[in-house]
């Protein structure tokens, strides 16, 4: 099981981490994704439509207790995040 915390070890090793809501709902799709991080404050319709895929997808969905701003400063990003994927090995 991966963490959040593992997330950021590996972030910078692994090219294999989605960020954004519309790159994720693609690889979801595809049937792509093990893992999916939502921001505490992630707007109430994707938190639905991702619960939505859930149901017929088989991944996981982990609700973070930080926000997008403090997502995006973690990743050492200067914007926002909501969403982040991890994507299946292979």
């Amino acid at each position: 099981m991966v963490t959040f915390d593992d997330l950021r070890k590996k972030i910078v090793d692994e090219k294999k981490i989605i960020i954004g809501y519309n790159r994720t709902l693609k690889m979801i799709k595809r049937g792509k994704v093990e893992k999916i991080f939502l921001a505490k404050n992630v707007p109430e319709n994707i938190k639905k439509d991702i619960e939505y895929y859930q149901k017929l997808g088989n991944f996981e969905v982990e609700i973070l207790n930080y926000s997008n701003e403090e997502v995006g400063l973690l990743l050492k990003k200067p914007f926002k995040i909501s969403v982040i994927s991890i994507l299946k090995n292979g």
